[in-house]
């Protein structure tokens, strides 16, 4: 299936974990669409953010359920992508955060 390449990266992941990783191994965490493919989250790191990526893991999240009271609800479902950059590497939206 052909993916727009804005459409495969939702957002950027700002936590801990990641930060840790991006200081360590040089990877980088994103939310990306759920019918991505690596193939595809390589494709739009490299064309919309300008660097060279080394590989890309890929982890289904599964939704959470939630309950208020008596009534329980889902969380939706999401994809999250490690993409390691190669060696000299950065992404400067990371380096002001």
């Amino acid at each position: 299936m052909k993916m727009d390449l804005h459409a495969v990266l939702v957002q950027p992941l700002l936590t801990e974990k990641i930060t840790g990783l991006r200081e360590q191994t040089n990877t980088v965490g994103f939310m990306v669409h759920p019918d991505a493919n690596r193939v595809q989250i390589r494709q739009a790191v490299e064309a919309l953010l300008k660097v060279r990526v080394e590989k890309v893991n890929v982890m289904n999240v599964r939704g959470k359920v939630k309950r208020l009271g008596r009534f329980a609800g889902k969380r939706s479902d999401w994809k999250k992508a490690f993409v390691t950059l190669k060696k000299g590497e950065k992404l400067e939206m990371y380096e002001s955060a």
